[in-house]
């Protein structure tokens, strides 16, 4: 701001071009003028049930809007009140729908899109029509709800070690555009969080990374991917989630870092998202006593969500909580005060309430009470419809099987997901030039090591998939699967397997301290077959294990990212990954093992 005193000229001469500059008012500010009256219009014609109704995004089971499953009218009933889907907009008007794998609304492609169908005849069918945004947790990586045969992109932290804007953005197009085929128009990514704690048992490789410039380039390239595929994207979780030690799905975290920390280590991404024209921001169940000394979570604070992040972030979009069924949010005040406390504080989206009727009677109460201003119901439910139209949803909510068929899974994603995949796996050690194995001479190896769940349910499992990879590329290989913490007596038969192999790969996960696969790597390593570890979630892994000559970090163990470990191993691609965080020595944490940038090549 100049501070010396304007000239009258100066003053003259900006009064002139803003005269001259609303005279020509741009086509799309009168588009814009006129969907807003419109939308204006909708919100008029409301009933308060209606209005309040929109202010919730809620889980329904069952594959069908109007024909769930016996056992999913049976849970819906338990939970929710009604049998189904279509029920549930009849009754309560919500805004939006959350699919989960668990809730039975993702099985296949088809049957999602006519799941998403169903969803949008329900919110026409109501007195005043109103399509739905229906949204899912889609990060990829290691939170996935939609699964094979749709394309898996590599996740957060993936990205972040390939260290590219543009594999960022173009991962985040693929799944967008597969995501609008199926009718999930809003996606609760990209993870704006710093993850600057080794120890967070919640984030992790969910975030791009600890170092907050490149985090906030690379949420800012997804947003735009995201959103240029026609899908609202969601930075979470506001004001960052990212140094923790408790997880906010069973307790209400801390976060202690000072205003000057937060400003230099969280708020860059969140800053990048929102000059990028973010669509949503997600908020966390978490405190941070130097934003709010009232120690209210994040999702219930009013000096964070509107002090912070409306008025000196100057975001203006929709706000949505973290599911409200989340213990951190359910601490310090009942399910009927959430809800209302969470408006107050600035939110729009009220997401997975545990009890439905309770938390809409509550903000009806609210409302009716006095508590609650009816314009600031109005608020928020004109943003709402606002991100509805920009996506189109008035227009046309609906998708069809064909437009599945030519965008989901289709061979130029899978093929780009491969090639996005391949910039990522980052190789950490590589004691006398093992890597690439030479099939001449390491032609027979076995791969052991830990099995976790598929994240979407539809890969793996790791060591499968790693063994499999590996034959494909001309190697003969065994797989053995030693699980998350092996018996000493599977152990021996791992070593025992290891005898005669030409190499072994081990797949680790979550290695701690204490965990036996630290000794399942020391015993094969001191056979003297060359161990390879493939540390196939988090890159800490590598501050625990002795005795194997290579160790690469994939940060995901769904089958894009093993198959692109295969390649590097076999010598296909060459390693190109760096090291988003830091990895400390498991010995003097104080010091680094390998520091963020770090990663050998070929």
């Amino acid at each position: 701001m100049h501070h010396r005193a304007t000239s009258r000229r100066t003053v003259l001469a900006a009064t002139a071009a803003a005269a001259a500059a609303t005279a020509i008012v741009p086509r799309t500010a009168v588009a814009d003028a006129a969907e807003e009256r419109r939308l204006a219009r909708i919100v008029d014609r409301m009933s308060l049930e209606e209005k309040v109704g929109q202010l919730f995004v809620m889980r329904v089971y069952g594959h069908s809007a109007t024909d769930p499953d016996p056992s999913d009218v049976d849970a819906n009933l338990r939970e929710i009140g009604v049998r189904s889907a279509a029920e549930l907009i009849a009754r309560y008007h919500v805004g939006g729908i959350i699919y989960f794998t668990w809730a039975h609304n993702t099985r296949d492609p088809h049957q999602i899109a006519d799941l998403s169908n169903g969803i949008q005849r329900a919110g026409l069918a109501q007195r005043t029509p109103v399509p739905l945004l229906v949204s899912t947790d889609q990060e990829h990586g290691i939170v996935a709800r939609v699964g094979e045969p749709a394309t898996l992109v590599p996740g957060a932290m993936a990205l972040g070690a390939a260290g590219s804007r543009d594999l960022a953005r173009r991962a985040a197009h693929i799944a967008g555009t597969e995501l609008a085929a199926l009718g999930i128009r809003q996606n609760y990514a990209p993870v704006a969080d710093v993850n600057v704690n080794p120890a967070n048992p919640v984030i992790g490789v969910r975030s791009f990374g600890a170092d907050p410039r490149a985090v906030a380039r690379l949420v800012a390239a997804q947003v735009k991917g995201y959103e240029g595929a026609g899908v609202a994207a969601t930075a979470k979780h506001f004001p960052g989630h990212g140094d923790t030690t408790d997880d906010s799905h069973t307790k209400l975290p801390y976060i202690h870092h000072t205003r000057e920390q937060w400003d230099a280590l969280d708020a860059p991404p969140f800053r990048a998202a929102v000059a990028a024209g973010i669509d949503a921001v997600m908020t966390a169940h978490i405190v941070v006593p130097s934003l709010d000394p009232a120690e209210d979570p994040a999702t219930l604070s009013r000096p964070i969500l509107t002090g912070i992040l409306r008025e000196e972030l100057g975001y203006d979009g929709v706000v949505v909580t973290d599911s409200l069924g989340m213990e951190g949010v359910r601490t310090k005040y009942g399910d009927d005060r959430v809800p209302v406390l969470a408006l107050k504080a600035g939110c729009d989206q009220l997401l997975n309430p545990p009890d439905l009727d309770l938390a809409w009677k509550a903000v009806l109460a609210a409302v009716r009470g006095g508590e609650l201003d009816r314009a600031r119901i109005d608020e928020s439910v004109l943003r709402i419809l606002r991100l509805k139209a920009r996506l189109g949803l008035f227009r046309d909510p609906y998708v069809t099987r064909e437009g599945v068929d030519r965008v989901v899974g289709r061979r130029a994603h899978l093929d780009a997901a491969d090639r996005i995949a391949g910039a990522t796996t980052t190789l950490l050690a590589n004691e006398g030039g093992l890597l690439p194995l030479n099939r001449l001479t390491h032609r027979d190896v076995l791969v052991v090591g830990a099995d976790p769940a598929s994240p979407s349910g539809t890969t793996g499992p790791p060591t499968a998939t790693l063994a499999a990879a590996l034959g494909e590329l001309g190697f003969a290989t065994t797989a053995l699967s030693t699980g998350t913490a092996p018996t000493a007596a599977r152990i021996e038969q791992a070593v025992a397997a290891a005898a005669g192999r030409d190499a072994v790969v081990v797949g680790t996960y979550n290695v701690s301290a204490t965990s036996a696969q630290r000794t399942l790597v020391a015993r094969l390593a001191a056979t003297g077959v060359p161990v390879v570890v493939v540390a196939i979630r988090n890159p800490y892994d590598a501050a625990h294990l002795t005795g194997q000559r290579a160790l690469l970090a994939t940060y995901a163990w769904t089958d894009v990212e093993l198959r692109a470990a295969a390649r590097v191993i076999a010598g296909r691609v060459r390693p190109s990954g760096r090291l988003p965080v830091p990895v400390q020595r498991a010995d003097d944490p104080s010091r680094v093992l390998y520091p963020i940038g770090y990663g050998l090549s070929y």
